[in-house]
């Protein structure tokens, strides 16, 4: 689990967001970390203390005086332990206090007397996010420092809409996660391909693959944790677009292509080729429906061949350090690295059998010039996170000036 043996200091305080924080809580637990609720005042006529101690199967702490920390300095004893402290929502008041060092309160004292991370979720009306003082107060805590997760913009429980909409509990998750990832990105540009193709044979019928996409989307979320700036191109999929990563959509194999050469124009360090491409396009294509009783006989189809998009991209000049994926039936490793020099890339990984399509989980072969290197059954997430680091180990540090 991505925040496995993680300690979590969760700060709340008065808005109607606070009844999101219960479900931040459990989120933040089946990602692996534990939980430690601090409340304000204002913070309890939104939500009980016996809530989140359910929840969180600890205590909760709301007053500064609190007999249950044995020396009564609940304000340094409940942060010594924890890797971040979370405070979400966070409300246009307690984002002033934060900026202005102010402790009248506990969750006030703790996070002025704190060691660890600070992390802020604002979640307020619209008008007092962009309110002057307010987005002065946001300014002097980033310059602090300090993380603002958000806000978002959306509907709001005033029923307006606009800017200061606390993020939800599993995007929070997903930019803590992000916080406590190793940066080894950080500053590159990464295109990246996934899920299938779709050659259309008529408006309703069309030639694709069993590709899930989930080992694209895995490898963007992973590639934007280690710091990259992501894009996405994705054949058609129902997959959500991993918080972050910039995604564009696409159908046929000729749409990918000419997708992934305008995201690699300019500044692109990694490109990485997940998308199962249809290798045939149809030329023949009916404007409308086929019918059956009209034609008569079996149509014929007729095929082109589609751009090879990873032995283009890895052909450009200045291109890319490129990685390929193989999906082969058989003979993995000869046609995986047969396939390796036939693309010109420096590495390839290949899917240990063609039946991974839609699971969760895999086993890759990574193969380049020094030979053949397995990586063992696991999650596609955490396989994510082992190539990331094996193909930030292969870039090196970013060149000077490189930085976007």
């Amino acid at each position: 689990m991505e925040l496995d043996k993680r300690h979590i200091v969760l700060g709340v305080t008065g808005g109607i967001a606070a009844y999101k924080a219960a479900e931040l809580v459990r989120e933040l637990q089946r990602a692996g970390a534990t939980v430690q609720v601090v409340m304000t005042r204002a913070a309890t006529h939104f939500v009980t203390p016996v809530t989140f101690q359910a929840l969180s199967s600890r205590p909760v702490f709301v007053d500064q005086w609190d007999e249950r920390v044995a020396n009564n300095m609940a304000h340094i004893e409940l942060s010594r332990a924890a890797d971040a402290i979370l405070i979400a929502p966070a409300s246009a008041d307690f984002i002033g206090k934060l900026a202005n060092g102010l402790a009248d309160d506990l969750l006030g004292t703790l996070c002025v007397a704190r060691e660890c991370p600070l992390l802020v979720a604002p979640a307020m009306n619209r008008q007092m996010w962009t309110n002057p003082a307010v987005q002065r107060n946001a300014a002097q805590l980033r310059a602090d420092g300090v993380t603002l997760f958000g806000p978002d913009s959306g509907d709001q429980a005033c029923g307006e809409t606009g800017p200061g909409r606390m993020l939800e509990p599993a995007a929070i998750v997903e930019e803590l996660v992000a916080f406590f990832a190793p940066p080894l990105l950080a500053g590159r540009r990464v295109v990246i391909t996934a899920g299938p193709t779709y050659e259309p044979i008529d408006p309703v019928r069309g030639i694709t693959n069993r590709s899930s996409g989930k080992m694209g989307f895995a490898l963007a979320r992973a590639c934007r944790h280690a710091g990259a700036e992501v894009q996405l191109v994705a054949g058609p999929t129902a997959l959500d677009t991993p918080a972050g990563v910039t995604r564009i959509d696409v159908q046929t194999a000729r749409e990918m292509c000419a997708a992934v050469l305008a995201a690699c124009a300019g500044h692109c360090d990694l490109f990485i080729a997940v998308a199962a491409v249809a290798d045939w396009q149809v030329t023949n294509a009916s404007a409308r429906k086929i019918k059956k009783d009209e034609v008569g006989t079996t149509p014929e189809l007729a095929f082109a061949e589609n751009p090879d998009i990873l032995q283009t991209v890895a052909a450009l000049p200045g291109a890319p350090y490129c990685v390929g994926f193989a999906a082969e039936s058989e003979d993995l490793a000869r046609n995986g690295e047969s396939k390796r020099r036939r693309k010109g890339v420096p590495l390839l990984v290949a899917n240990i059998g063609h039946e991974t399509f839609g699971r969760d989980d895999n086993e890759l072969l990574l193969i380049d010039e020094q030979g053949i290197k397995p990586i063992g059954r696991a999650s596609k997430d955490e396989l994510a996170r082992v190539l990331v680091a094996e193909i930030a180990g292969r870039l090196g540090k970013p060149a000077a000036g490189d930085t976007p």
